[in-house]
């Protein structure tokens, strides 16, 4: 298990900023839910801790180092999108998708993958990819069909199960359930909460769903303009906020609401 620190993170676009000087502390096997408004920069913080945002200043930790993991062009923190369509390549199967992400030492763990034959590394790798689609619950028959062939909920599962194959020590999964279908919410977030308890990665979970926050995070953080305004625990956040921006973000939900006028 690991945590992610995050020190100082500026993400600018121009002249525009976009993160400003955010510190956050994501401890081991925990999950922290970063919430916000539209345009407060929750997404586009997720996105600069993997190197997918121009970040201007600041450090990434992972352990308490800025480089830990990232042997063999490994990466310790994996990030699950918001659209399972969009980050799943259409021509490729969901078996390769996975594969892709599998480190090397994974597909032989007895002999060194460059000195065994082709056939055995063929046949560890299928594994480990039947292994992870398992784990999502996906059918490993499925593993030859293209992301076209699946439902939004099976797509995300099979997201969730190429960046869980990479063997994260911190996972980001920013809004993975606001693409899908109501019914299929449940499950999948079900199934994340699982997974996270299991393996104990620690997670930023993205969403402004703060009903979903509360069910699955330790902590909750709160971003406004790019900046972190409000970070505690989950009922502590949720149920005595004391920055406005949190307490408008609660208004806005009628449960949270009347929870907070009643107490």
């Amino acid at each position: 298990m690991s945590s992610l620190e995050l020190r100082g993170i500026t993400v600018r676009y121009g002249r525009f900023t976009a993160v400003e000087n955010v510190d956050l502390l994501v401890p081991e096997g925990t999950v922290t839910g970063l919430v916000g408004g539209s345009g407060s920069g929750k997404s586009t913080l997720g996105k600069a801790v993997v190197g997918l945002a121009p970040m201007q200043s600041g450090r990434v930790l992972v352990a308490g180092r800025s480089d830990a993991g990232r042997r063999r062009g490994r990466s310790p923190v994996q990030l699950v999108f918001q659209n399972p369509y969009a980050s799943l390549d259409p021509r490729m199967t969901i078996g390769a998708t996975v594969a892709e992400a599998l480190p090397r030492e994974a597909v032989s763990r007895e002999t060194p993958a460059r000195k065994a034959p082709e056939r055995e590394r063929r046949a560890a790798c299928d594994a480990e990819v039947a292994r992870y689609l398992e784990l999502v619950g996906i059918d490993p028959a499925r593993a030859v069909l293209t992301p076209d062939a699946l439902s939004g909920g099976q797509r995300q599962r099979v997201a969730l199960a190429r960046a869980l194959a990479a063997r994260p020590a911190v996972l980001i999964a920013d809004e993975i359930t606001s693409a899908l279908d109501v019914s299929v919410q449940g499950a999948v977030l079900n199934l994340l909460r699982r997974l996270q308890r299991e393996l104990g990665f620690a997670m930023l979970f993205i969403s402004h769903n703060l009903a979903v926050v509360r069910y699955l995070s330790d902590q909750v953080a709160v971003m406004d303009g790019g900046h972190l305004v409000e970070c505690g625990p989950t009922e502590r956040v949720l149920e005595r906020p004391e920055h406005p921006a949190t307490r408008n973000l609660i208004s806005c939900v009628p449960t949270f609401a009347l929870a907070e006028e009643a107490s």
